[in-house]
């Protein structure tokens, strides 16, 4: 007998995970590392940690919540009046943020047991309302700017049924898609304003009994994709079709903001509140429909009857009218914003050596003509389009010119603005 059978043996130690503490036979396996081990639950879990948890530089993006105070000064350096809509969606912006971070923090508690707060936060997406050129485009565009989430603008006229000729409702998600560089945990947590909602409207206020594929169909097809589904999209865009690859994004946590003129809804608005009263020195209730505020007191019934189908009323539950513009709001946003008219046309000849001048007579007349269009700011740009066609077409040919002078004869006559050279300034 050898020697080394003598010696006692030692007692064989007891392997347990160093992360959970069970022992080998609770488990199906231990993996052992530099004086540690690992066993094969606490590996699953590390895995769906590590797919579920956002990375570092989605953290960043969520935890620098902007307030709503400071959305919204950063709004009003883009968007001229319309304060009561720049404080909606501010407070909407503000509150997809504290949302994220929620849903974030009950999922860190959820893996390591910790006790949880049942209160669930449900977004809350935005309708808004407003005749044409208000500002409900500028304020998504103005929006995009400062977000640090992904953010896109879809257009609903172009938008079909799933089969016809025309674009998918889930198209949307691959431009946000995009727009977040192919990141599906970043899409998840976007922003998309949908324009035009009011042209995918239904013909009458009843259901149709036809095929309505670009109008209720569509409708349709954006309820559960504004409600929260998980849907399966083409990475690259364009139609459907079996052999390719898709790209689940889950739009539960996706904040949608739309927007239309929804011309006729005034009149649905007026002769709800104009019906009489029945009674004795009974005042009638009659409002004018061409009112300022008459889209203040849009009531759902009234979407409905407009031509929205109740289920898409009611998945926009904050609704945000924006007010026609007044003579004061257009001739600020000609001259105040950071990106208004007369700054563009400035730069624009700044960047040929020449000034623009334009005196307040000018401007006041090309207000009074936009008013009297009626299509809101937009009008605003093909009257001076005209006016300053002549100048920006002989300038660049010249190198004597170095001033240009727009007078209110340019807006109202026609008559091409006046062209100072260095001559003439000696001359002077």
């Amino acid at each position: 007998m050898s020697p080394d059978s003598k010696k006692p043996k030692k007692p064989k130690l007891r392997q347990r995970c160093s992360f959970c503490g069970k022992s080998h036979s609770e488990v199906k396996r231990l993996f052992s590392g530099h004086e540690a081990l690992i066993c094969n639950e606490c590996v699953v879990l590390c895995g769906d940690m590590l797919q579920t948890e956002p990375d570092p530089e989605s953290n960043e993006e969520i935890g620098n919540a902007p307030p709503p105070i400071e959305i919204k000064n950063f709004l009003d350096q883009y968007v001229i009046g319309q304060e009561e809509a720049k404080r909606i969606v501010s407070v909407a912006v503000y509150n997809h943020y504290q949302r994220l971070n929620y849903i974030s923090k009950r999922q860190v508690e959820k893996r390591f047991g910790q006790v949880l707060d049942e209160v669930e936060l449900e977004k809350a997406n935005i309708l808004l309302l407003g005749p044409t050129g208000t500002g409900k485009t500028l304020l998504a565009r103005s929006l995009a700017k400062f977000l640090k989430v992904p953010f896109t603008i879809a257009d609903a006229t172009v938008l079909t049924e799933a089969g016809y000729v025309g674009e998918d409702v889930e198209n949307i998600l691959v431009r946000l898609f995009q727009a977040a560089n192919y990141n599906a945990r970043k899409t998840e947590r976007g922003i998309i304003y949908i324009d035009e909602l009011d042209k995918i409207s239904r013909r009458d206020g009843n259901p149709s009994i036809t095929r309505d594929v670009s109008g209720e169909g569509v409708q349709q097809g954006l309820l559960k994709i504004l409600e929260g589904t998980v849907a399966n999209i083409p990475p690259r865009g364009g139609r459907k079709h079996p052999e390719q690859q898709f790209v689940q994004i889950d739009t539960t946590n996706i904040l949608f903001i739309c927007g239309g003129a929804f011309d006729g809804l005034e009149k649905v608005v007026a002769r709800r509140q104009g019906n009489k009263v029945i009674g004795y020195e009974v005042k009638n209730r009659t409002i004018d429909p061409k009112s300022a505020d008459i889209l203040d007191h849009v009531t759902p019934a009234d979407l409905i009857e407009f031509g929205l189908i109740p289920e898409m009323v009611g998945r926009l539950p904050v609704s945000a009218a924006l007010r026609p513009l007044d003579h004061e709001a257009m001739l600020s946003i000609l001259t105040k914003p950071k990106n208004a008219l007369t700054k563009q046309y400035a730069r624009l000849l700044e960047m040929e050596d020449v000034k623009l001048t334009i005196e307040p007579e000018a401007l006041d007349a090309a207000v009074v003509i936009a008013m009297e269009r009626k299509t809101g700011a937009r009008a605003l740009r093909s009257i001076f389009e005209k006016a300053m066609l002549n100048a920006l077409f002989e300038v660049p040919s010249r190198n004597d010119v170095i001033e240009v002078i727009v007078s209110k004869e340019t807006i109202t006559e026609g008559s091409p603005p006046k062209l100072i050279t260095r001559s003439d300034k000696k001359v002077g």
